[in-house]
């Protein structure tokens, strides 16, 4: 005699082994959302942000619970290096006024390449 085990039975004793063994649900604390903004502004990847948060939480529940942080730390860190690069640039530094310029201002530097074979006669500029 054998022992009969339907599939949906089965399924409803793995179902209550996995939930038994489960983590409990994350719940971010003070201290981990400030781990996560900081992190994040040190440029991070997120999955090792993730692996440093508690025992370790992955992506998607970094996101569904720290997507404000992971933003406000990029921000903050990005507007810290702007606020060096802008005090170096009006000081008087010239790689920063030029880097400056060029992704702030929109300014475009132009390179002349001139080789042997190209000459240039006779060349007239009317100004209007």
């Amino acid at each position: 005699m054998g022992i009969s085990i339907r599939a949906t039975d089965a399924r409803v004793n793995l179902v209550n082994r996995v939930n038994k063994m489960a983590r409990p649900s994350h719940k971010p604390t003070p201290e981990t959302r400030r781990i996560v903004e900081t992190l994040s502004g040190y440029g991070v990847p997120h999955e090792q942000i993730g692996v440093l948060v508690g025992d370790g939480i992955d992506h998607e529940t970094l996101v569904k619970h720290y997507r404000n942080d992971l933003s406000r730390g990029k921000a903050k860190a990005n507007a810290k290096v702007g606020q060096s690069l802008f005090q170096k640039a009006v000081s008087g530094d010239t790689a920063a006024m030029i880097w400056w310029s060029k992704s702030q201002m929109r300014w475009k530097g132009t390179d002349i390449v001139e080789t042997p074979d190209m000459q240039i006669k006779n060349i007239t500029v009317k100004f209007v």
